[in-house]
This record gives structure tokens, sequence and C-alpha cells, in this order.
């Protein structure tokens, strides 16, 4: 049985469902799994853990810099340990931005952190306009109509594959046995 943290970044609370998935799964293998939203200092030790996940999702074509500065601060023991990044963005919905190799968000990232997690994953996001203030609702409609999405204000679309997050999760569990 091993430890493993999940930390995530998230911007409407899709990423931290995306993480409670993920422990549910994982824990039917056996694991202790803690998760935690890196935005509520201070984070678990990390040095307490044998596995660590790090999920974050994307607003206007970026990570949180704070995600940059945790990464930063923690470079060492994220190298140190079998480790897991999965970014969460609503361009992930189409093909071509669904895999980590292809994704720009997460080649973009791996270029400014010198961690190297062993598994990397890209889930496509929800949309849910009704709850987005107005300047959001506006920039993301605007967004989707610019590539072909949804832009209905009253619209609420999961486009999240959560078979990929399950095979993921599945990952995980198996890494290092």
């Amino acid at each position: 049985m091993a430890r493993i943290l999940i930390l995530y970044f998230t911007t409407d609370g899709h990423t931290g469902k995306i993480c409670d998935r993920l422990r549910e799964l994982i824990e039917t293998q056996g694991h202790e799994v803690e998760v935690a939203p890196l935005s509520q200092e201070p984070v678990p030790r990390l040095e307490a853990f044998d596995r660590i996940v790090i999920g974050a999702s994307i607003r206007y074509g970026k990570h949180s810099p704070r995600l940059y500065d945790f990464i930063h601060r923690h470079a060492r023991i994220l190298n140190e340990r079998p480790s897991t990044f999965f970014s969460v963005s609503v361009s992930a919905r189409k093909e071509k931005n669904r895999h980590a190799e292809t994704n720009p968000y997460m080649r973009k990232f791996l270029r400014k952190v010198s961690w190297r997690p062993g598994r990397l994953a890209v889930f496509a996001g929800k949309i849910d306009y009704p709850r987005y203030k107005f300047f959001d609702r506006f920039m993301i409609r605007l967004i989707m109509w610019i590539t072909d999405g949804p832009t209905d204000p009253q619209a609420v679309v999961d486009f999240t594959d959560w078979g990929q997050v399950e095979a993921l999760a599945q990952q995980i569990a198996a890494q290092g046995q």
C-alpha cells in the first residue's frame, strides 16, 4: 500500500472534482490517498508520501502562477518521488489538444519547470456559463465562438472523458509496483 498525495489548483472547481474521482478509484486499489488544494497553505508535507500527483486547470491559456511557484519550491522532492501531472482545459475537448505530447499548454508547462513527472495527462474540462461572472462568461463565450464550442449562456457542458480519468487512476495505483 502506498501513501499518495493529490494536490491541485482549480479555477471553478472541476479540477477538484477530477481529483476526488482519482482518490476514490485509487483507494479501491488499497492505497491511502490524501487530496488537498494548493490554494490553501500549508499543504501536506510532500516527504510523507510515496507518490505525488498534481492537477491544474487552465484559464485564458495559462496555469496559475502559484502552480509554477509551488513546483519551483518543491522541485527536488517532486523529482525524487514517482509523480504525475495533469492539466485540465476546455481546449482538450478537441482531439489535437487531448494528448500530453500535442497539448500546447502541457508543452509550455514542461518548458517552464524543472520537474519531470513520470506520468502526464490532459483532461478536457467543463463549461458552466451560469456560474461565471459577467467578464468570464463573455470571454469564454467569445473563445468558444472562435473555436466552434458551445456559446449558449445557459449551457453547462462537461467535456471530461471520465474513462480517461479512470485509466490514469489505474496507472497511478500501479506505479512503482
